[in-house]
């Protein structure tokens, strides 16, 4: 019995990658704070510093977003906006087979993982290091970011091999989050391309067995 794909969900309080409703001020706050969170750590960074660097008064910087916890929020709903955005170039599906499709995936993440977005590993991991309550607002766009991953790969599973869509969801998931922390660590080189063809391997063999 073959099963319905699961949609592929949005993260909460999805925004767009340009964020358009930004007044420069405030564009420079989420900038800075950004580049901050990423190089050195959320817990680390404090507002002083935020305001300081970014050229605006902690005033403004309240003004505008009302918290700390309300910039972390928006850093990591406008660097998951920018990935979906990276992603979707690397992903015509009229150009690509099913399989293509799954991995041009990991195709884009190693290229975000070596530009200007990255260096130190994936974003949302970096982040439940330092955010695993589930009370912060923080926590429900980073696990929801995952989540949102797990139902993509399982909804291009699907088209490969509609029955085994689920095992095979979850085992890209690994792959491809494995190769995510792999590669920020360092621990050896290469790490997108051996995900990719361990991804390979296992769609060519459920493809033999349907």
């Amino acid at each position: 019995m073959r099963t319905t794909p699961p949609p592929v969900t949005a993260p909460p309080a999805a925004v767009e990658p340009d964020r358009p409703d930004l007044t420069p001020a405030a564009r420079r706050v989420l900038d800075t704070a950004s580049r901050l969170f990423y190089e050195r750590g959320i817990h680390a960074v404090g507002v002083d510093l935020i305001a300081a660097e970014a050229g605006v008064t902690k005033k403004t910087l309240y003004d505008r977003f009302g918290s700390k916890e309300r910039i972390v929020v928006d850093y990591l709903l406008t660097r998951d906006a920018r990935w979906r955005a990276f992603l979707a170039a690397h992903h015509d599906p009229a150009a690509l087979t099913p399989v293509e499709r799954i991995l041009a995936v990991f195709d884009a993440s190693k290229e975000w993982s070596a530009g200007a977005y990255a260096g130190k590993g994936c974003g949302m991991v970096n982040a439940h290091a330092e955010i695993s309550d589930p009370a912060h607002p923080a926590y429900a766009v980073i696990t929801g970011q995952k989540q949102w991953t797990l139902d993509l790969f399982t909804r291009l599973a699907h088209d490969v091999s509609p029955d085994a869509a689920r095992e095979l969801g979850r085992s890209l998931t690994l792959l491809h989050e494995g190769a995510l922390v792999s590669d920020g660590l360092d621990v050896f080189p290469d790490a997108f391309d051996r995900a990719r063809r361990l991804a390979a391997f296992l769609l060519s063999a459920a493809r033999e067995l349907r």
